[in-house]
């Protein structure tokens, strides 16, 4: 999201509304997809001890901690990534189709913290409890997760949108489609550099800002 941080006391702010968001939506995002892998047959996450709400286990302390730090001072953009949670997709009862239910629920563990964020900020409006800092984090909370769903719907190995469309493409395409994968993180830095995320992730910031709005 675009944070204003021009002064110290801005990024102060910026960091100290933002951290239990942003704690949160990667915790629960990475900890969805084990679940789910779990579930369809593979127990590699769970015997990591990844399939847990401990940031700790998730936390990657260059992508969670240092880059989006830089990126918010340098640019007032958040940006970074959580450690992947490990899965092995050979192990899942039917890989190709479970690889889809796998890589979709991290986005949909991302909505569904969205609507959670905006339910506590109504819940709090309606006890009229104006409380200005919480609802600061709420709607934080709010384009965190809307960010971070719609980054992981981007259609490109090894996101979560690129796994689910590796699932459901014929094998020939879908093999075509997986060879992407080991320049996928290069393809997201340039797509992040030229501004050319700003429009996939923009109409998802629009929607969550007008929803705020009509909520609260």
């Amino acid at each position: 999201p675009l944070i204003d941080c021009a002064t110290m006391e801005g990024l102060i702010q910026t960091i100290t509304v933002y951290a239990i968001p942003v704690l949160f939506a990667i915790t629960v995002h990475e900890a969805a997809h084990g679940y789910v892998a779990r579930h369809f047959g593979d127990d590699t996450a769970h015997l990591a001890g990844r399939i847990t709400l401990n940031p700790l286990k998730h936390i990657d302390p260059l992508g969670t901690v240092l880059v989006p730090l830089l990126m918010v001072t340098l640019s007032g953009f958040m940006f970074g990534w959580a450690k992947p949670v490990p899965v092995n997709f050979g192990r899942l009862r039917k890989p190709k189709r479970d690889m889809i239910w796998v890589a979709a629920a991290g986005p949909g563990a991302n909505l569904m913290m969205a609507l959670l964020w905006l339910f506590a900020a109504k819940a709090l409006v309606l006890l009229g409890l104006h409380e200005e800092f919480f609802l600061m984090m709420a709607s934080a909370g709010i384009k965190v997760n809307l960010i971070l769903m719609a980054l992981n719907l981007l259609p490109l190995p090894p996101l979560d949108g690129g796994r689910m469309l590796v699932g459901a493409l014929p094998d020939r395409l879908a093999w075509q489609v997986a060879r992407v994968e080991p320049y996928g993180f290069v393809i997201l830095l340039v797509l992040l550099f030229t501004n050319t995320l700003g429009f996939f992730v923009e109409p998802f910031l629009r929607l969550g800002s007008s929803v705020l709005e009509l909520f609260i």
